[in-house]
């Protein structure tokens, strides 16, 4: 069965859907009852805690909830630091936030997003390399949501048919509020003001919500808007690297080792050596408006609108080393050397350099995301037996990085360097020079970059349930999906050092440019004014296509048909009851990547289909336990990157490379797994639960780098790019380096979780109550060639963390409560194979966050509220190799915020 559609086909089922619309309103009988669902009003933590538990336990599949104040009561920043609190979810974080989330150990792509429904991808940006900067990946940036446009969030471990296809970690929904969850007119608006340790700015947040209905009519509309500076600094590198280092090179007082292993290349040494800070002036901007229609009891639409916008305005100040290969070496006078952890030849830890070349680095970054979100639903009750559901969507996320200019001075100078026992991830620089003179340090170069990323889907769903008995059903629907991804960048590098010459390039010095900056805690250096730079060395910091040096652009896109059917069945037994669903999911996906090789425009198409079977079974041994078990197989699309065709065709036979082909691979095959799920819940009182999960996935066709032996041909690129004139045609043999499906792995591992409130206790402390969880997540990969040393090696999977904990203590009464909070995830890799001079991996170690709320009741109006997050200003450390080197360390303070919420 194959379903083929277009952007036209979708504009006609907008149009279709709004002309229903509009038909039923006629039709509609005048005095037709509203259709009722029933509706839980929420007004504590507590009631929160319960909701969740119950959507947990109703469900037939694994799943885990936070609902209503649930969010909107814990100190979080966005959608991100919400959903830490779930099991079996860790979290990334970029300026002291939550960013992505990984979920029982598969990273931040496996990982399918819906809001309202509708499949999904935001995309932001981080400051920094080793966290992502700008990539195309399929992982959701969940910083560009704030919690409060929320009332919902589901996550779903287990997979079932009726879902779509795409998400072998799992699948979270987010909802936000609707009328129609509210009874009659509801408003509420909340104000808060916070500052952060390392920063001397007030920063506000504000929300407020308006929701009415009439008879079989509901609006309802949300916004939210906060200002945020950041203050994140530390110590950053450039990872480690081997220098060869000969006798004219060191002073002759090192001892014989250090001179050999200096000769011989065996020494690592930091690179980048650098103090550094960003600063960022952050703003997140939300609307929601939902109107609901019910015009009959068997007659609904729902239409959900939303929008989101991050902005960061970023400040960076760097004091960097730019000697051989960025490392501190200039001639040596001490040296302090120890064996590699790993084996691998030394490190150094500690150094006495003179004459060596220093750099400052100014950079400016301006990065938006705008995302919007239209969704138009449907509920049509046929008859007693048949309903139907449809839903037409679209949504955009649009990043775009019109500015990232930096700005670098030289100079030369003595510094020493001390890693050395607790120096080990917080090293200590001096420096012969003072940092704050500016007539020591002359201009160097400017870079400029600019970035864009769209993201674009367009759906159209219609799904049917049919109830066959009392006690079975059948659930059948289709769906066809449009989802574009296109990205743009366009750079121009070492203006003013050696492929640009701006004017006044003779004029090196910097004294009307520079001056002081001191917001790092240890050191104060020069800073530029880059207006002043710009203008004054005549660079226009618009690039326009006459500056462009280097430039990378593609496109891809992806149409997917999908078909399901899934029987839904429960069976009551004397002493239990047994629910479950089985299903069916058939998909299609034909992809066209667009991209740009050796300055000639490249589309190359493929596809590839399957069928994705799906068993969830929930037994009710006794009233108050749940045992399930699932069986299921689903897909990941590989990342949006892979998928690239835009790269380098190398035709000359005597060059380099020789006869070379390096790009993407849009006829890569999605990742499969297998997931198994079995779990045991005892919900032993009202409020308290205990569940014991375990988990289990195979997972085929992971991608790799990988060079091949392959005709030309059958590289999809076209002929045109060949030599004629050295008789290179299609069944030419060309090395094509490309990513590549490959091996397979498997993740395995426990969730634990408890909640209770401690009524057993004497009074006051029966109002005392806990939620806690660990998640254990084991899985190890096999990387191939790792460090281009032909050798193999198995590690954990990237993003895996072992070790995740949750815990919250709370006390509520209803005039006052508080909270606290920690989340714990343990050290993982981020990036584990390929060829690299400097490393075979790095990650980050292990964190613990702490936050904390308080609230009292003035009456039953007005609400006060005091919020903390990372109490404990926790270090965020990256690692560089096996070895346990430092990469980058940095702290963002803590964040306290004071506010008031009214409900009218």
């Amino acid at each position: 069965m194959k379903f083929t559609h277009n952007k036209s086909l979708l504009s006609l089922a907008v149009i279709s859907g709004l002309t229903s619309l509009y038909h039923s309103s006629v039709y509609a009988a005048e005095g037709a009852q509203t259709d009722v669902e029933e509706v839980i009003e929420v007004k504590g933590f507590r009631s929160s805690l319960i909701k969740a538990r119950d959507l947990k336990r109703d469900a037939i599949g694994s799943q885990d909830s936070i609902v209503a104040e649930d969010i909107a009561d814990f100190p979080d920043l966005n959608l991100a630091d919400s959903l830490q609190r779930v099991p079996g979810i860790s979290i990334t974080r970029e300026g002291g936030e939550g960013r992505n989330i990984s979920l029982r150990g598969l990273g931040p792509d496996f990982a399918r997003v819906q809001l309202n429904g509708m499949e999904a991808l935001a995309t932001s940006a981080s400051a920094m390399d080793s966290r992502g900067a700008v990539s195309r990946s399929r992982a959701f940036d969940f910083n560009i949501f704030a919690s409060e446009l929320f009332n919902q969030i589901d996550v779903k471990k287990s997979y079932q048919a009726s879902l779509d296809e795409g998400g072998i970690g799992g699948t979270v929904n987010l909802r936000s509020a609707k009328p129609f969850d509210y009874d009659g007119f509801t408003a509420a608006a909340n104000a808060q003001l916070g500052t952060n340790s390392q920063t001397d700015e007030i920063d506000p947040r504000v929300s407020f919500i308006v929701s009415n209905t009439w008879d079989d009519f509901g609006a309802l509309f949300s916004a939210s808007y906060s200002k945020r500076n950041i203050n994140e600094q530390g110590y950053n590198g450039y990872r480690w690297r081997k220098r060869t280092v000969d006798s004219s090179g060191y002073s002759d007082s090192l001892s014989q080792e250090v001179k050999d292993a200096l000769e011989n290349g065996e020494i690592f040494f930091n690179r980048g050596n650098r103090y550094s800070v960003w600063e960022n002036e952050q703003e997140r901007t939300g609307l929601a408006t939902s109107l609901q229609y019910r015009p009959s009891m068997e007659l609904t639409f729902d239409l959900d609108i939303l929008y989101s916008e991050l902005t960061n305005n970023r400040s960076e100040f760097h004091l960097p080393t730019s000697g051989s290969s960025s490392t501190a070496i200039g001639y040596i006078d001490a040296l302090e050397i120890i064996p590699a952890s790993d084996g691998d030849g030394y490190e150094a830890v500690y150094g006495e350099f003179s004459n060596t070349p220093l750099r400052t680095e100014t950079r400016e970054d301006l990065d938006t995301t705008k995302f919007t979100q239209i969704t138009l639903s449907n509920r049509w009750v046929v008859s007693d037996r048949l309903t139907f559901k449809t839903l037409i969507g679209h949504s955009e996320s649009k990043f775009s990085q019109p500015k990232l200019d930096k700005f670098y001075t030289e100079t030369t100078g003595d510094i020493t360097t001390d890693y050395r026992g607790s120096h080990r991830f917080d090293p200590v620089n001096t420096y012969s020079i003072d940092p704050t003179d500016t007539s020591v340090w002359t201009f160097r170069e400017i870079d400029l970059r600019e970035d864009r990323i769209d993201n674009i889907f367009d759906i159209f769903s219609v799904d049917g349930n049919y109830v066959l008995t009392d006690e079975s059903s059948l659930k059948f629907g289709i769906s066809l999906k449009s989802f574009e991804n296109e990205r743009e960048l366009r750079q121009s590098n070492d203006i003013g050092n050696s492929t640009e010459t701006p004017q006044n390039n003779d004029v090196r010095t910097i004294d009307e440019l520079a001056y002081t900056y001191s917001n790092h805690d240890v050191y104060d250096w020069i800073a530029i004014d880059l207006d002043k730079a710009m203008d004054f060395y005549g660079v226009d910091r618009k690039l326009t296509s006459n500056d462009i040096v280097n430039s990378a652009s593609g496109k891809v896109e992806e149409e997917t048909n999908a078909a399901f059917v899934e029987y839904e069945w429960v069976n009551y037994f004397s002493d239990s009851v047994l629910r479950g669903n089985f299903g069916l999911r058939y998909y299609d996906t034909e992809i066209t990547s667009y991209g740009v090789t050796n300055g000639t425009d490249v589309k190359i198409g493929s596809g590839y289909d399957g069928v994705l079977p799906a068993l969830n079974l929930a037994w009710e041994p006794t009233d108050n336990t749940v045992v399930r078990f699932s069986a299921a197989k689903n897909v990941t699309r590989p990342s949006l990157g892979s998928l690239g065709v835009s790269g380098e065709v190398q035709v000359d036979p005597d060059g380099s490379r020789g006869l070379d082909v390096s790009a993407g691979n849009p006829r890569l095959k999605p990742f499969e797994s297998n997931n198994y799920d079995a779990s045991y819940e005892w919900y032993f009182s009202d409020e308290g639960s205990v569940a014991v999960g375990l988990f289990y996935k195979e997972i085929d066709n992971f991608i790799i780098g990988k060079t091949v032996e392959v005709p030309y041909s059958e590289t999809g690129f076209p002929l045109s790019l060949l030599d004629e004139s050295l008789g290179q045609t299609g069944d030419t043999i060309f090395s094509y380096t490309r990513p590549e499906n490959g091996k397979s792995t498997d993740i395995k591992g426990m969730e634990l979780s408890f909640q209770s409130l401690f009524t057993f206790l004497p009074a006051p402390f029966d109002n005392m109550g806990v939620v806690a969880n660990y998640t254990y997540a084991d899985g190890e990969f096999l990387y191939e060639n790792v460090q281009n040393s032909g050798v193999d090696q198995y590690k954990t999977f990237e993003g895996l963390s072992k070790h995740n904990t949750n815990f919250t203590l709370y006390y509520e009464t209803e005039k006052w409560g508080a909270r606290v909070s920690a989340a714990t995830r343990s050290d993982y890799i981020t990036w584990g194979a390929g060829v690299a001079e400097d490393e075979d991996e790095h990650g980050f170690h292990g964190t613990t966050f702490m936050d904390m709320s308080v609230f009292y009741q003035v009456n039953d109006n007005l609400k006060l509220t005091l919020e903390g997050v990372n109490l404990t200003d926790e270090k965020d450390e990256q690692y560089s190799d096996t070895a346990d080197r430092i990469y980058n360390v940095t702290t963002s303070g803590r964040t306290f915020y004071l506010g008031a919420s009214y409900k009218f």
